[in-house]
């Protein structure tokens, strides 16, 4: 009894005890990851399903409980902001498509050429995204000015330099995700065909480009979205009487706090989700975000 003792357990039960304690950390590590997941949930669906809450009370101000509830503040919002968003829309969109025009021939020239300053022009394109906006909308501002009283241009306050400014900071989604397209592809088709005699012109457009334009769809979304909801660039780039719609909801929540603001916020993240499936489901955005 002595010697068995001094030998420790036999080897059959060290076995079963490591394997027991192997399925216990397994266990903390699913329940842990679990309890993090449901906590990241929590913190992104919560304050959404809160603000939808809100959109619906019937009251002039907040308070709670509400006396009851309405839909009437959505139908109100074209009413208060329709010229502000009519403003953010054409603005958006022009820098969407001018981002889109200049993003995807960078990100070919850049994924599939090899010239001096490669990096450089790389690093340039995708800068905007690592300078904060109040940095690049004051530089802007100041740069306009500038401008005018050494030229006598009116930059300042117009919606073309509202547009470019807007490309700027769009522009690095389009080379973003377009690269990231043409990383998931593989270029031997484009080179297959080059070698059978054709031009660099059709090697683009009836290969390369249909294999990157779930890259293309994705980046002009991206920078329509980037463009509509930005705030902190465009305040220092607007002239009086012209707005942007979060300009504008900004200038509302000094003076009201009502539900108005929570039914805007409701829209956009609805509209913005729907696009999003609906864009998936059709080129299949997920692969090239992922």
């Amino acid at each position: 009894m002595t010697a068995l003792s001094a030998k420790g357990p036999p080897e059959w039960v060290q076995l079963e005890w490591v394997q027991l304690e192997w399925v216990q950390l397994e266990w903390v590590q699913l329940w842990g990851l679990r309890a993090l997941i449901g906590a990241g949930a929590a913190i992104i669906f919560l304050p959404l399903i809160f603000t939808v809450y809100l959109s619906v009370f019937d009251e002039t101000i907040i308070v709670f409980p509400p006396r009851g509830y309405t839909l009437h503040w959505y139908a109100d919002i074209l009413g208060e902001f329709g010229a502000a968003l009519r403003t953010s829309f054409s603005v958006a969109m022009a820098a969407a498509i001018v981002s889109v025009l200049i993003g995807v021939p960078a990100a070919v020239a850049i994924s599939r050429y090899r010239f001096a300053g490669r990096s450089a022009v790389s690093t340039l394109l995708l800068a905007p995204l690592t300078v904060p906006g109040i940095a690049i909308g004051l530089g802007i501002y100041v740069l306009a000015i500038l401008v005018e009283e050494v030229s006598g241009w009116a930059l300042a306050g117009s919606v073309s330099l509202l547009i470019a400014a807007h490309v700027l900071i769009a522009l690095p989604w389009v080379v973003r995700l377009g690269l990231a397209a043409l990383a998931n592809g593989d270029p031997a088709a484009e080179e297959a065909a080059a070698s059978l005699g054709a031009p660099p012109w059709r090697v683009l457009w009836r290969i390369t480009l249909p294999r990157m334009s779930s890259g293309i769809v994705a980046g002009g979304l991206f920078a329509f979205i980037v463009s509509f909801e930005n705030l902190e660039m465009t305040l220092f780039l607007i002239a009086p009487g012209m707005t942007t719609l979060p300009i504008s909801v900004l200038q509302y929540l000094q003076y009201h706090i009502d539900p108005l603001v929570a039914a805007v916020a409701v829209v956009q993240v609805v509209l913005v989700a729907a696009a999003l499936i609906v864009l998936d489901r059709q080129v299949r955005l997920s692969k090239v975000i992922a």
